[in-house]
């Protein structure tokens, strides 16, 4: 049996969540093979589900999305390093209570990428999710050596609203390690940078935007975006529009102007993470996440192992805290069975709070019906 989970967002990380499950089926089935491996989409929690594979671990100091330093890491193993933007830029990094949705910067996120380059990486598997910020990555950019000046050529201010002063972009100080690294852009996500469906207008909100405040960082980004079209030329506009440009407030269109591909992330990790050969070991998968939604079926760590699982002729389940899909749903995305926290406790307050004794019960429950 394969527990390849990803994490109950502020409940359990995706190794909890596979401790817990482990613990479940063993009551049920004592002497049982179980193998486990954490799984992530890209977002956060992709770092400790790599050094849950095997990578090493590395931490640094960065700058946090509002510039005060905070402790990142990311993991390597021989020359793959996997980096997490939100380690550095993410919303986790913001004081609580505390949103900046016009200030924000990703320039922590580009000092990451550059330890990994310090550290021999030459593939480099770039999870973005998660984030504070809506900046398009000029501060990741700005820490990889590019230079964004006002028309008093000064830097422009850090975050998405500075980005509206940009008058002339400079990317020939890029640090040159990287034309000879495969950067892989990992998202979940499709969108443009601007737009209805870009990064201000889909994300802006969640990270604390107001309608004026989308307005400002969609026309700035739009900005930015026309600039960096004099700098490089017509594919910048091509870049804008490419999907995972909008990831993570438009980092993901930072990414895609260094020269990064973009794959969903749940496909990138599953390689990393050596996914392939525990599948072919396994008879049963479980899976899941914290909220089985509409949102699981577009691209989430769930209907990534499903998919893989279904092409091999493995039978899955999923654990979760919430089940928001039909069984007819379910099955549309290869997951025969689903099983929620709330079965065995209905209060959702006492489901988030004490989440890892209640899905070791469910786990148990899986165990009766599958194992014994």
């Amino acid at each position: 049996m394969l527990i390849a989970a990803d994490k109950f967002k502020g409940s359990l990380t995706a190794v909890q969540v596979a401790e817990r499950v482990t613990a479940g089926l063993r009551r049920a089935a004592p002497h049982a093979e179980i193998e486990s491996l954490p799984v992530a989409d890209g977002g956060d929690g992709t770092v400790d589900a790599a050094v849950a594979a095997g990578f090493e671990r590395r931490e640094v100091r960065v700058a946090g999305p509002l510039g005060h330093e905070v402790s990142a890491s990311f993991a390597l193993r021989g020359p793959t390093a996997v980096v997490e933007m939100a380690e550095a830029s993410g919303l986790q990094r913001l004081p609580s209570g505390v949103f900046a949705p016009l200030s924000s910067s990703t320039y922590g996120t580009g000092e990451l990428l550059r330890a990994a380059l310090d550290a021999g990486a030459r593939t480099i598997v770039f999870g973005v999710g998660g984030s504070a910020t809506t900046d398009g990555g000029a501060g990741m950019l700005s820490a990889l050596g590019a230079r964004f000046l006002d028309a008093e050529g000064e830097p422009v201010a850090p975050g998405g609203a500075g980005l509206a002063d940009v008058a002339s972009a400079d990317l020939s100080g890029l640090d040159g390690r990287l034309a000879a690294v495969d950067l892989v852009l990992a998202s979940d996500v499709d969108n443009p940078l601007t737009g209805p469906t870009g990064a201000p207008a889909v994300y802006g909100p969640q990270k604390g935007a107001g309608p004026d405040d989308v307005a400002l960082l969609d026309s700035a980004l739009a900005h930015f975006a026309g600039v960096l079209e004099k700098e490089i030329g017509p594919k910048a506009a091509g870049y804008a529009t490419a999907p995972g440009a909008g990831a993570a407030g438009g980092v993901g269109y930072g990414a895609l102007v260094l020269g990064a591909r973009f794959r969903p992330g749940i496909e990138v990790m599953l390689d990393v993470l050596g996914f392939a050969p525990a599948l072919e070991r396994a008879t049963l998968v479980i899976t899941g996440e914290g909220s089985l939604d509409e949102q699981t079926l577009h691209g989430k760590a769930p209907a990534g192992v499903a998919a893989a699982a279904r092409a091999r002729g493995k039978e899955v389940v999923a654990v979760c805290g919430r089940l928001a899909l039909s069984p007819e749903e379910l099955g549309r995305a290869g997951i025969r069975r689903a099983y929620p926290l709330t079965e065995a406790e209905p209060d959702i307050a006492r489901c988030i709070a004490e989440a890892g004794p209640i899905l070791e019960r469910v786990a148990e429950n899986i165990g009766n019906d599958f194992l014994t």
